[in-house]
């Protein structure tokens, strides 16, 4: 190329033809999104709501004892100072909307129910809310040798004082032999059959000699025959008639008594009144 036709060089795009920038206005913000609040008002809702359940539950819990406790003294005609413990089982709230609770757990250091006092413990099941009877209801009662002195005393057996040696009970008094007193112990083993107490003798003494039931019937004769063999004693006189007695045995110093407890005698009031022996 000569110089009379020089080649121009290519024009600078950075400063003939600069980029513009457009200004963003300082005064505008750009939107923001907004976040959702429905699970925090749901969270809340339900946070709220289990608050006032557990608040019912405990409120039901305290209330209910008291009821049940009014109930109990009002249909055995037990004293209004008698000191009684009440416990329920499971949640309460959905038992007490259903009309019927689970299961009630009953006990006392003391009570007197038809002749007898001791401590009595009974769980109760399928209690009806609104009237009725319940499904099932069993438990214990203890007492001492002197409530045990009491049951006994309608048997043939010469009873004065009683004395515990678990399993066995030693009664002792005295017989009638060629007319005169004689002083003897007798050991027996307690236990229960179809609501009746059994006392089952297992050996004699007399004047410090061990007697088996062979050697007491060639003793004694005809006074053998109530010294060994099983006594069978109705209390049924002394219980409510919607209570029987399924079991019986020595426990330390008292007597456990296991009870089936019908479940018509909160509605039945002849139930709750004592039973009678044939």
């Amino acid at each position: 190329m000569s110089d009379e036709n020089p080649t121009l060089p290519y024009p600078d795009h950075s400063t003939e033809h600069p980029t513009l920038v457009i200004p963003r206005d300082a005064g505008v913000e750009p939107p923001k999104r907004r976040r959702a609040r429905w699970p925090w008002v749901l969270l809340t809702v339900v946070l709220i709501l289990a608050a006032l359940v557990v608040a019912a539950e405990f409120i039901a819990r305290a209330v209910l004892p008291g009821i049940v406790r009014g109930i109990v003294i009002e249909q055995l005609e037990l004293p209004a100072d008698q000191k009684l413990d009440v416990d329920a089982t499971g949640i309460l709230l959905p038992q007490l909307i259903g009309g019927r609770l689970e299961e009630l757990h009953l006990s006392t250091e003391s009570v007197t129910i038809g002749g007898v006092t001791g401590a009595a413990d009974v769980t109760a099941t399928g209690i009806p809310l609104r009237g009725g009877d319940l499904t099932d209801a069993r438990g214990t009662v203890r007492i001492d040798a002197d409530q045990f002195t009491a049951l006994v005393a309608a048997s043939d057996l010469p009873i004065d004082s009683v004395a515990f040696a678990e399993p066995d009970v030693t009664v002792s008094g005295s017989v009638p032999v060629l007319g005169f007193s004689l002083p003897v112990a007798l050991t027996v083993t307690p236990g229960a059959d179809a609501g009746e107490l059994l006392l089952t003798p297992v050996s004699l003494q007399v004047a410090g000699a061990t007697l088996d039931a062979q050697q007491i019937a060639d003793r004694f004769g005809s006074i053998a025959e109530q010294l060994t063999e099983t006594q069978r004693i109705c209390i049924a006189d002394q219980l409510p008639a919607g209570l029987t007695m399924t079991d019986l045995a020595v426990d330390g110093d008292e007597v456990v008594v296991d009870v089936q407890v019908n479940g018509a005698i909160v509605t039945d009031e002849t139930l709750q009144e004592n039973g009678v022996c044939p």
